[in-house]
């Protein structure tokens, strides 16, 4: 994960980088000439299918429970900014027969039917997705869900969310995930804490009454690894997704300061930073299969922090202050270590502030916020290393905008954000500009979003 640096003593000082910011879909100017950079590219005004939800209906009397599911369905397809949802609709527009001639007065390309039923202590769900402009069913599936008071009956929900968009657009959602992230309690400590990708379910992982930074998920969304100072002595530890400690990363090397975790693909290793080592200081790497084998991936008498591995394991993407303790850059190398490049649009002699990259599961995008004007404010920038790594789109156009990360479609990102009217975590579609507010009126730090959370 990533951390913004503020200064250096005989320890490093880290917090987390705040960021909100409202999105335009119009032009978005850059403030600063960037030789050789173009930011501030136009939305393009994407065609959205029309998507109607048919209301649906509880067999034997679970009209209520079907409410309630259809609700979350529809918030979770709206979410995925791929269809102009239609849902709200009278109960008059159930029935047993889809008219396909109706559905297409009201504008509807796909429309959306469900049937739950009780099952055992849970439910069988039945979704239907049918294609208005062909009138024929595209998709049927069933879906089990859980009693409603068991913890997995929302993210049970979710998959059947994330389905539907795949039955309609052929590409992955992100419905059934979470985002962890760090924020001061009331106590005045920094704990972990966790919220579905629709803003619900908000909890609290770690209670370690200690600064606790940089939460990152496991590739299979079991496990976080976090940085805390709970020992006095920052040290990375593996939790799973309830806090209960799993293991600590033995202190292999002498002294040091160990933060910003980052796993490998293959969930076996896991990357991170060590600061103020008698030896060394840099990025490691770390062979949690084998609990073993400390590697030295880049460092020297500068910082090298808060990587970021490609999704092929090939690549990890990093922040360095070996230009200057003022102008943190984002670069990137072989997984192995070696040679780096700059993707950051910084020439020698330079200024800007460029850090807390994080790379797509797609592989072709790098996110990082930088600061790309003179006033000292933040903002979400995506370089496409298809492109060469020398074009950066500009994704907020106000406020302060900081620490982004994907979702597992590889098309929204998540980052904090701070506006007129306070702090909060929020939301951004790379596609298309459209901006949500997933938790407000609280100070939140390096979000990270979790891969689709497979079935308990």
């Amino acid at each position: 994960m990533r951390i913004r640096i503020i200064g250096t003593c005989s320890w490093l000082v880290v917090f987390a980088g705040v960021l909100t910011t409202s999105i335009s879909t119009q032009h978005l100017a850059a403030q600063d000439e960037l030789p050789g950079v173009s930011l501030g590219l136009v939305y393009a005004n994407r065609y959205l299918p029309a998507l109607a939800l048919q209301p649906f209906v509880g067999v034997f009397g679970e009209d209520m429970i079907a409410s309630q599911v259809e609700a979350i369905v529809g918030r979770d397809l709206r979410n995925s900014n791929q269809f102009e949802v239609i849902d709200s609709l009278p109960d008059a527009m159930v029935g047993s027969q889809v008219d396909y001639t109706l559905w297409d007065r009201l504008g509807a390309v796909w429309l959306v039917t469900g049937e739950i039923e009780v099952s055992g202590d849970g439910y069988i769900l039945t979704v239907e997705l049918h294609d208005v402009v062909y009138g024929e069913m595209r998709d049927r599936g069933r879906f089990r869900l859980p009693s409603q008071d068991d913890e997995d009956f929302r993210m049970s929900v979710h998959r059947t969310s994330d389905e539907i968009v795949r039955w309609a657009t052929g590409a992955p959602g992100m419905a059934a995930s979470r985002i962890a992230f760090t924020m001061v309690g009331n106590d005045g400590n920094k704990e972990v804490y966790v919220i579905d990708s629709d803003g619900e379910d908000l909890r609290q992982v770690t209670d370690y009454n200690s600064l606790t930074e940089s939460p990152t998920w496991s590739p299979d969304g079991s496990r976080l690894a976090i940085a805390s100072y709970k020992t006095g002595v920052p040290r990375i530890y593996e939790v799973d997704r309830f806090g209960n400690e799993l293991s600590a990363l033995p202190a292999v090397r002498g002294a040091g300061d160990y933060v910003t975790p980052a796993y490998h693909p293959d969930g076996n290793t896991l990357a991170f930073s060590v600061f103020g080592s008698n030896s060394q200081s840099g990025i490691f790497t770390y062979d949690l299969a084998q609990n073993c084998c400390l590697s030295f991936l880049s460092g020297g008498p500068w910082y090298d922090v808060s990587p970021t591995y490609s999704p092929d394991g090939r690549w990890l993407a990093f922040n360095t202050l070996r230009f200057g303790d003022a102008v943190p850059q984002v670069m990137m190398m072989p997984a192995e270590g070696g040679s780096a490049e700059t993707l950051s649009p910084y020439e020698y002699g330079g200024g800007g502030f460029y850090a807390a990259p994080d790379w797509s599961p797609n592989g072709d995008l790098v996110a990082f916020h930088g600061r790309i004007d003179r006033r000292g404010r933040y903002h979400i920038l995506v370089i496409n290393l298809d492109d060469g790594g020398r074009v950066l789109r500009q994704l907020t156009s106000e406020g302060n905008n900081e620490a982004p990360s994907w979702a597992p479609d590889g098309r929204h990102l998540v980052f904090a954000g701070e506006r007129s009217w306070g702090f909060g975590l929020m939301v951004v579609d790379v596609t298309t500009g459209r901006l949500r507010t997933l938790l407000s009126g609280r100070r939140v730090d390096l979000p990270d979003w979790s891969p689709v959370i497979p079935p308990a």
